[in-house]
């Protein structure tokens, strides 16, 4: 392992579900130096600001969970919002980690990069060979030119910047808001309250059918400072791909996820299916099997994880 505990690391999105869980796999590794700014100090749409910010504090280390996220409803509704807000994030963040002469850069994508029809299991190299599903299509542009940016910076300038595309993810301070918020963390809400007011049922989007692969994002966060820490931008685009998926490998349909969650919330109604309302992909499983060779697997299974987001829930909004 590099000697990285003592160098600057900026973690960029340190607020967020997955920000909150790399700074606290940061500190519990011993990381001795983290630079964090919330948003009210430093816009990262603001490219001055960035490149002031950066050098001023000349960070040696960045980590880029920053971004503008939420589920199908907010994706499709602020299409705008998440192309432009996330292209001028990670633009500014991998520009000025390049005038300043940063040593590494993980950035962090999202599943949704893969075209919507794409075999599954979803592998590296599957990335841009078809369409994207619309209704999260921005989104996934922008990312998309998250990862290639850490890949020209490499082929044009040397630079050693490489990106991690996660699975869904859920877990401790994840978004509980059912209008923007995520399948999983949706569900806990729906099941919770309807057995607090006694309803008899809970109406879900969708068929029910698609498959989904959910990992705890603590193991996001230890998987990410291992990438950062282990692998080297050559070890990706010297053999041809542009980045690492990270996720459990294990994929549920959303009835039987329901079903789950309905289950630990103590539930004891119907489930229903809107089959108006849009599905989205029909599944989307991560192959991980380059990660997984590389010395990296996730530890905590599902039902164990939505345990401890339950008991999270509870405590934060009860």
């Amino acid at each position: 392992m590099k000697d990285y505990l003592n160098k600057k690391t900026y973690l960029a999105g340190h607020t967020g579900m997955v920000g909150s869980a790399i700074l606290k796999e940061l500190k519990t590794r011993g990381y001795r130096n983290i630079i964090t700014k919330d948003l009210s100090e430093l816009d990262l749409r603001n490219q001055p600001e960035v490149q002031n910010f950066f050098s001023e504090t000349k960070p040696e280390l960045v980590i880029i969970a920053a971004a503008k996220v939420g589920g199908i409803l907010a994706n499709n509704t602020y299409r705008a919002e998440f192309l432009y807000d996330n292209l001028m994030i990670e633009a500014n963040l991998i520009h000025a980690s390049y005038l300043n002469n940063v040593e590494k850069v993980v950035f962090l994508g999202s599943s949704c990069i893969y075209p919507k029809l794409a075999p599954q299991p979803l592998r590296e190299e599957y990335l841009l060979t078809d369409t994207l599903e619309f209704t999260n299509e921005p989104y996934a542009i922008a990312k998309i030119a998250g990862i290639k940016l850490c890949e020209s910076y490499y082929r044009q300038y040397g630079c050693n910047y490489i990106s991690a595309m996660p699975t869904n993810l859920y877990g401790p301070n994840d978004n509980f808001n059912l209008e923007t918020s995520h399948v999983l963390p949706a569900l806990i809400r729906k099941f919770h309250e309807a057995k607090v007011e006694n309803k008899g049922s809970v109406t879900i989007w969708g068929t029910g059918k698609p498959l989904r692969e959910f990992m705890y994002v603590e193991d996001l966060a230890n998987a990410i400072v291992f990438m950062m820490e282990s692998i080297d931008a050559k070890d990706l685009y010297e053999n041809g791909i542009t980045h690492l998926n990270v996720g459990s490998g294990k994929d549920i349909s959303i009835s039987d996820l329901a079903s789950l969650i309905a289950e630990i919330t103590e539930f004891d109604g119907e489930i229903v299916y809107d089959s108006s309302k849009p599905d989205g992909t029909p599944r989307k499983l991560m192959d991980v099997t380059r990660l997984n060779l590389l010395g990296w697997k996730y530890k905590t299974e599902l039902k164990e994880g939505i345990i401890k987001a339950y008991n999270f829930f509870k405590e934060k909004y009860l």
